[in-house]
């Protein structure tokens, strides 16, 4: 089968090797579609962070079930899935205490263990979700990962109805935190750089945008009669944070989800006398949070807006994980086909009878 292995630093190989055999417990999937993360840019272009080379990358998959190995039932060939990518062993204290995200031996698939840029992956069953019922093409199922750590983010920020948030930089994850977000009921001020970034970030249910960078944050706030609960610094940028420290009031809940470069300067006298609590979060718990991203995918349904194009496995790195290092790429998420010859328009659509979803 072709696949995407990454050897080395800037040395990734489009290239033919073994089929793999799922073992007891696991299940081969076929791949329809494999999403392309800025975490698999980062391995490719910058040096080993996650990755243990030779490795196939890829960890946003969707396909069909092609095989099972002893052990597993449920999942009959042909079944179509969606996988979490993230192996947990079920024993250490996280683990049992449904923190399976935080797994003392986490393992994910496209780093630690091969993805699925490629024909077919291998995934332990315990991470694979049947979603035949949900009426999704592939093409936005291939989405659930993403949403899935948007909802995550969400969950611990502990957003409800009724309440104010903020997401700075609606890039990526952000796009999905915003949806995530304003899909709880709250009402959502998304700040970010990009005209067309804060357009999709209206059609993905905030309320409002500014432009980062133009004023003050607290002055926009106050002026828009917004009193966030809520602050989500998805940037990753100095700026994107000192904004946020700057304008949260005292008993503001902040989700730094973008990971900070260097080592910022926290005000933590500050931090305690204003009482505010800041909630980490990392990847996604797979029971609760990957059907809960599948069901708000299934609420919008026309996802075109986000993946608007599919690439053959060929156009990885010229089409998406270069632009990626290089930024300024208008498209949020962009999907790979590993049997694809040629690019092609996604297919997204909404399933008949779809109910809104709450997270």
């Amino acid at each position: 089968m072709r696949a995407a292995v990454l050897h080395d630093v800037g040395d990734l190989r489009i290239e033919e090797v073994p089929r793999p055999t799922p073992s007891a417990g696991e299940v081969l999937i076929r791949v329809a579609v494999t999403g392309v993360c800025g975490s698999d840019a980062t391995e490719f272009g910058r040096g080993r962070v996650l990755a243990r080379p030779p490795v196939i990358l890829g960890h946003e998959f969707a396909g069909t079930i092609e095989e099972t190995g002893p052990g597993v039932s449920g999942l009959p060939p042909g079944t179509p899935v969606v996988c979490g990518a993230g192996v947990s062993c079920g024993e250490c204290r996280p683990c049992r205490t449904g923190r399976t995200n935080l797994c003392r031996s986490y393992l994910t698939l496209g780093f630690g263990l091969d993805g699925g840029l490629a024909e077919f992956v291998v995934a332990p069953a315990s991470v694979v979700l049947d979603v035949g019922s949900s009426g999704l093409p592939p093409d936005t199922l291939g989405l659930t990962q993403p949403m899935a750590i948007a909802v995550h983010a969400v969950r611990r920020s502990g957003l409800r109805a009724g309440q104010d948030a903020v997401v700075v930089g609606a890039g990526g994850i952000g796009a999905f935190i915003v949806h995530a977000a304003a899909a709880t009921g709250a009402r959502v001020l998304v700040v970010d750089t990009t005209p067309a970034r804060r357009d999709l970030a209206r059609s993905l249910g905030a309320a409002e945008t500014m432009v980062a960078g133009s004023a003050p944050l607290a002055d926009v706030l106050a002026e828009r009669g917004f009193d966030p609960e809520v602050f989500f610094e998805v940037s990753g940028s100095a700026a994107g944070l000192h904004s946020i420290l700057s304008a949260a009031t005292p008993g503001a809940t902040i989700v730094p989800v973008g990971i900070q470069r260097g080592e910022p300067s926290l005000p933590l006298g500050s931090w305690t006398l204003r009482e505010y609590t800041i909630v980490g979060t990392v990847a996604h718990v797979f029971a609760t949070d990957v059907p809960e991203a599948v069901r708000l995918l299934a609420a919008r349904g026309d996802w075109s807006d986000v993946a608007a194009t599919v690439l053959p496995l060929d156009d990885l790195v010229d089409g998406a994980l270069r632009p990626l290092l290089e930024g300024g790429r208008t498209q949020i998420k962009t999907l790979i086909d590993p049997r694809a010859t040629e690019r092609r328009p996604a297919r997204h659509g909404a399933p008949t009878g779809t109910a809104a979803a709450t997270v």
